[in-house]
């Protein structure tokens, strides 16, 4: 499928070309309790109760079942991966071609000089692990994720899968540095994947050496979860360690070899299976073992489909193309490109997953490109919604083999409505970053307006709409823009600013029922004041190289609540313009 998404509105009544509209959403994180399930998967198998225990029936709901203060009985499972899907039999671990399985077994290489803990999300240990924080000041803590130690239960495995990389076929991929520790079943009933990212050599390493350095590790740690508490559907960062390993790199593919320090993240996501996950199975036309993970993927992770309908494929794409069409909205309204958007990084489940040389748009400008080595700039931000196209459009080409004529029409039909879907999401979260409520002639042109001065005048992405959310119609009104609003102040230096501000009152005039102190809450809690700027990320890992980590530690607490002023954040200057030394920082593919 050759379509493109166009990706520029037009303000029609000026006859200006205009960017593209990047919208913001938040997502609901509804949690279940139930009681803990014996099975396959990991848990903690023993527990301290509360007194507060409903005793209607044997098996009763425990709704504050204390978090485990050690490891000791706490496991991983595999068995749920490895009774359904098959395992390469060779055990030795050495890079080689693997064909006719999903996993290899292989172990994590333990970290030959001195462990550090350098950070841990609270949120990730008590609410997804059932684990005390405190047991994160454990040795056998710091063994489990820096890979020394493997808890009971657990066979580490490595993920066989392809995939197109910058838009050419790679061939076999694979974990080349990951370990896939097992399955965690919390005490609200959610399984949950344990990774290891950094941890070493496994079949699919290729020509690495299966590590992982403090730099990119930092900024993994760091964007997972600031993309999490943004309300974008994300892996999730446990924990960064730092040791004192050598591990030389190449970080911008200059000649210029030089020697970092080896850092492992401890990384949990319901599922790790991706487009190319599919794609390696059918290119070696293993299609038994394609239906075989297809059905797995579909029972474990797409409870509304049924998996003994005919059209259960056809069903399963469509909900990845609504999901994929979604993110990919979401990721525009914070102005995050992935910059590396091949089908090997691309989620089944649809959430941001393998941070490479992602970043944060600064100065607003579509073609922003964080990644050095993306010469034609095919993953630049303004062109994300049609690399999910193209994504999309792969996957398809990996279920063809298992669909008859019919469905291979429907779903074609079903990647034909990708860009609708598209549209429709980001335009409405745009609506809500400028505060905008119901549906009204001229919107897009309101969006698309102010997105053409922001360009002209190289606005700050980020603060210029928080600092809409914070500025008064007054003030609008009387064109009289604080100094404290920097990035608006900015954009009005242009001479149609005044046109655009008669344009965006008078919308605002027709929101019902609404109030300007009541826009500016509703707006302020859509529009962050932080997000992880290149610069933040390059001040705190020059600091980390240092073995100084108090910026990782203040930036993982100020991203944790992006959308609230920090006295510490506005210290460190946040919320202000970017700094001269990093306009023109990009982020090397080398990690």
């Amino acid at each position: 499928m050759t379509q493109r998404i166009g990706l520029l509105f037009c303000c029609r009544t000026r006859g200006l070309r205009c960017p593209p509209l990047f919208l913001l959403g938040v997502t609901c994180h509804a949690v279940v309790l139930c009681s803990l399930l014996p099975g396959l998967e990991g848990s903690a198998r023993l527990w301290h109760l509360s007194s507060n225990v409903s005793h209607h029936e044997l098996g009763f709901c425990e709704t504050e079942a204390k978090l485990a203060l050690s490891l000791d009985f706490w496991t991983l499972s595999s068995e749920n991966l490895k009774a359904v899907l098959p395992v390469d039999p060779v055990k030795e671990n050495y890079v080689r071609k693997v064909k006719n399985c999903i996993f290899s077994i292989a172990f994590p290489t333990p970290f030959k000089s001195r462990v550090r803990l350098v950070a841990v999300s609270k949120e990730v240990p008590e609410d997804i692990l059932d684990l005390d924080l405190s047991v994160s000041e454990t040795d056998d803590f710091i063994q489990l994720v820096s890979g020394e130690k493997i808890v009971f239960g657990s066979i580490p495995l490595a993920h066989r899968y392809g995939g197109h990389q910058f838009g050419i076929w790679a061939g076999q991929l694979g974990d080349g540095r990951a370990h896939l520790l097992g399955i965690y079943m919390n005490r609200q009933g959610e399984k949950w994947e344990l990774q290891l990212k950094g941890s070493g050599k496994t079949p699919y390493s290729r020509n690495g050496d299966g590590r992982a350095v403090l730099r990119s590790s930092v900024r993994e740690f760091l964007c997972s979860e600031a993309m999490h508490s943004l309300g974008i559907p994300t892996s999730r960062a446990a924990s960064l360690v730092v040791s004192d390993d050598e591990v030389w790199r190449d970080q911008f593919y200059n000649g210029n070899i030089v020697k970092e320090r080896g850092a492992i993240v401890l990384r949990v996501a319901k599922s790790w299976f991706r487009i190319g996950s599919l794609e390696i199975l059918a290119h070696y036309g293993e299609l038994d073992l394609l239906r075989t993970l297809l059905d797995f993927i579909i029972r474990e992770h797409f409870p509304s489909v049924k998996v003994t309908e005919p059209n259960r494929y056809v069903d399963f794409f469509s909900i990845v193309v609504s999901k994929t069409a979604q993110l990919i909205a979401l990721w525009m309204s914070v102005g995050f490109a992935h910059g590396v958007c091949n089908t090997d990084n691309f989620s089944l489940l649809s959430i941001t997953i393998d941070y490479g040389p992602f970043g944060f748009m600064e100065a607003y400008n579509p073609d922003f490109v964080p990644n050095t080595s993306d010469d034609e700039r095919r993953y630049k931000i303004g062109n994300q919604a049609n690399v999910g196209m193209f994504n999309l459009n792969k996957l398809l080409q990996a279920l063809n083999p298992l669909l008859d004529p019919r469905q291979k029409q429907l779903a074609a039909q079903i990647l034909e409505g990708y860009p609708v879907l598209y549209y429709t999401r980001f335009r409405d979260l745009f609506k809500a970053k400028l505060g905008l409520l119901g549906e009204r002639k001229g919107d897009d042109d309101v969006i698309a307006f102010l997105l053409h001065l922001m360009e002209k005048t190289e606005a700050d992405f980020t603060m210029t709409f928080r600092q809409l959310s914070e500025i008064t119609q007054s003030q609008l009104e009387e064109l009289n823009i604080p100094q404290q609003f920097w990035a608006l102040k900015m954009i009005s230096e242009h001479k149609l600013f005044p046109a655009w501000v008669s344009q965006y009152l008078l919308r605002l005039k027709s929101n019902m029922n609404d109030s300007d102190s009541e826009r500016r809450k509703r707006m302020t809690t859509v529009n962050p004041r932080y997000v992880l700027k290149n610069w933040m990320a390059e001040s705190a890992v020059r600091k980390a190289e240092r073995n100084d980590f108090s910026e990782v530690c203040l930036l993982q607490h100020v991203l944790q609540h992006p959308f609230q002023k920090h006295s510490a954040a506005e210290k460190a200057g946040y919320s202000s313009p970017t700094p001269s030394w990093a306009k023109d920082l990009r982020v090397s593919c080398s990690s």
